[in-house]
């Protein structure tokens, strides 16, 4: 079992025999029973599995929104499985980016208001520079024109553009995105997967829970749950995510 010296350095997490229980009436549920695995900085996992395998407990888990049972989460050099509340939000706020299926957006704030979000979550005053982030992001997913719009004024793939652009604004060790194509049509399913590929080439760590099997083939690596224990662990190669591009394209309904 590691230890306060665990080798860290290159990996964006480290999740280590980590279990999680619930106590519901006088039944235990184990949700995890002992998962292990790392995310070296740069990797694009999927992370998959039925209805009861623990996808979604792993998911709060690597989010810090729960703590394990017993085990460990490391993000750096620390073990947030050890953290309490307080902490655990810091951790949130400023190492892990979220995008959610349901976007998530402040439906009073605009664009670049809602990239700010966690920005403002630190509790400090905006510097300029992060100003000047907020603006960028907002042109790399392409709504440099709609700074000013909000949420009901989006398509549902603009609105997830913001939240992709918000996840990216505290420079985190991970994306985190859970289902995020889930509320997505075909057309801007590619284009979201699209945009989390190009990410993914510039050095962006990413981790994806889906169960869809096309978006799990985009990914460099797929994680898999069952009944709270990891089944496997592999990697696509290119061929694979190339041939699942190019069905999403093959596939895409013709536009009237």
């Amino acid at each position: 079992m590691p230890d306060s010296k665990m080798d860290t350095n290159g990996f964006a997490c480290r999740v280590v025999d980590m279990k999680k229980e619930y106590v519901l009436k006088s039944e235990t549920v184990r949700a995890l029973r002992g998962v292990t695995f790392d995310v070296p900085e740069g990797d694009y996992v999927a992370i998959m599995g039925p209805s009861g395998s623990g996808k979604s407990t792993l998911l709060n888990m690597l989010g810090c929104l729960d703590q394990p049972t017993s085990g460990s989460l490391w993000l750096g050099a620390d073990d947030v499985a050890t953290m309490n509340d307080d902490q655990l939000a810091d951790i949130r706020s400023q190492r892990i980016g979220f995008v959610f299926q349901a976007y998530n957006l402040i439906q009073q704030l605009t664009v670049v208001e809602n990239i700010q979000v966690p920005l403002f979550y630190q509790g400090r005053s905006l510097s300029k520079a992060q100003r000047a982030r907020s603006l960028e992001l907002a042109n790399m997913v392409g709504l440099g024109s709609r700074l000013d719009h909000r949420p009901t004024q989006l398509s549902g793939g603009q609105q997830q553009r913001v939240a992709i652009a918000r996840s990216l604004v505290n420079d985190p060790y991970f994306i985190l995105a859970d289902e995020p194509t889930g509320n997505l049509d075909s057309r801007t399913t590619e284009e979201i997967l699209t945009l989390f590929e190009k990410l993914n080439n510039e050095g962006r760590t990413i981790i994806l829970v889906t169960h869809e099997d096309e978006v799990s083939k985009r990914a460099k690596r797929v994680v898999r749950l069952k009944d709270g224990r990891l089944q496997w662990d592999r990697r696509n190669s290119e061929e694979v995510r190339a041939a699942a591009a190019q069905y999403a394209i093959d596939n895409m309904p013709v536009e009237v």
